[in-house]
């Protein structure tokens, strides 16, 4: 899980873990069988933003404590977008709504679960 994707339940409304677990068809949170990973570089990331005001200073501060449900792993990368990628080649699905990460990863070949339409996630094959 990427930066953005910790922070949809705010700034998008989603409700990323009910999402994910409707389209993978099992329960995410605190699931054995579902592995969330989310690279330390976002959770730095995350912790950035939160310091700020406004809508996305509370959309990263909610994203930070939900990557708490997510296993926090360490990589090589010290950029989050990096960073995801980095893990991404060991991973079944990204999630992610930033455009640009996307299609780096559609391009590693790389299944991508985003935003489609207003609230609901997807995913795109590569």
């Amino acid at each position: 899980m990427d930066t953005n994707a910790l922070m949809m339940p705010i700034e998008r409304d989603v409700r990323v873990f009910d999402e994910l677990a409707r389209l993978l068809g099992e329960p995410v949170d605190g699931a054995a069988s579902v592995d969330l990973v989310v690279p330390r570089a976002v959770v730095a990331e995350l912790e950035k933003l939160a310091a700020g005001a406004g809508e996305e200073g509370v959309a990263a501060s909610v994203g930070r404590d939900l990557a708490d449900r997510c296993r926090v792993v360490d990589t090589d990368a010290d950029y989050a977008d990096d960073a995801v990628v980095e893990l991404a080649a060991a991973a079944d699905y990204v999630v992610t709504a930033d455009r640009p990460l996307r299609d780096r990863l559609l391009d590693r070949n790389v299944p991508v679960v985003g935003l489609r339409g207003r609230n609901t996630l997807a995913i795109t094959e590569p």
